[in-house]
């Protein structure tokens, strides 16, 4: 096979959650530019909609729909929308995510279950219900969006994080496991741990501690708008067809500092 047919997504259709701003829009853009049809969902569709009709102008088929992930009704109507309009679903990115910044022991309990139930249980609802069809059809390509703050400790005067910490390292194993038991039916389930990105919210930490960041990392720079393309696509394509249970990281080598 050509290895430009290895990363083709002519035909293809991905849904991929929280896709109208930060890295989702990127995600989405990729494939896109690989030919894949884009379902794009979030609780605010409106910023689904706007990255939808730039898309549209572009050639591209796409819809936009609302959906709380943590919702299983809200995700149930995007599966079927789907399936609906494009008759299949290939490709699933759960990149959906929330997160709250306060010291682990004045962290509200309240707090704590919205990161777990929108980053952990909002990412396994839309993989089982995705999951149910591509079973169906021997075929499919999950991506979950950890994060490196899932790889370990982190300072608090960078990041302050502990929800969203604990969420994107279950992430990482929910995604060995979920890669296990769906191998049997073609199903790759991978994991990108992206670094430090300027996006909505990313924000603040890059605020306070943004050059304490770029200090440990080799690249020394925060990753730009083209930077996950090539890795999301690669996991999304036939190219990473023996490659499962795996997490790639996209941090331009801060998790290498030692």
């Amino acid at each position: 096979m050509h290895v430009k047919e290895l990363f083709n997504l002519q035909g293809k259709t991905a849904i991929i959650t929280g896709g109208g701003r930060g890295l989702g829009e990127q995600i989405a853009k990729a494939f896109a530019e690989a030919g894949a049809n884009i379902v794009l969902c979030s609780r605010k569709v409106e910023a689904c909609e706007a990255v939808s009709a730039q898309l549209q102008e572009e050639g591209v088929k796409t819809l936009a729909l609302k959906c709380d992930i943590t919702n299983s009704e809200d995700v149930q109507q995007v599966i079927e929308r789907t399936l609906g309009t494009f008759g299949k679903i290939d490709i699933l990115v759960n990149n959906s995510g929330a997160t709250w910044g306060a010291p682990a022991e004045e962290m509200p309990a309240e707090a704590w279950k919205k990161v777990i139930d929108v980053n952990v249980t909002g990412t396994f609802l839309m993989s089982q219900a995705a999951g149910r069809e591509m079973i169906k059809q021997k075929s499919g390509k999950i991506i979950n969006i950890s994060s490196v703050a899932g790889l370990g400790g982190t300072d608090p005067k960078v990041m302050d994080t502990i929800g969203y910490n604990t969420s994107k390292g279950a992430v990482m194993t929910f995604t060995k496991d979920l890669a296990v038991k769906w191998g049997q039916y073609n199903i790759n389930v991978n994991a990108i741990a992206p670094g430090f990105f300027p996006t909505k919210m990313s924000k603040v930490v890059l605020e306070q501690g943004g050059d304490a960041i770029l200090g440990r990392t080799p690249l020394n720079r925060f990753g730009s708008e083209d930077d996950l393309k090539g890795a999301v696509l690669f996991l999304a394509s036939k190219a990473s067809d023996f490659v499962t249970g795996d997490t790639l990281i996209v941090d331009g080598g801060t998790h290498a500092f030692t």
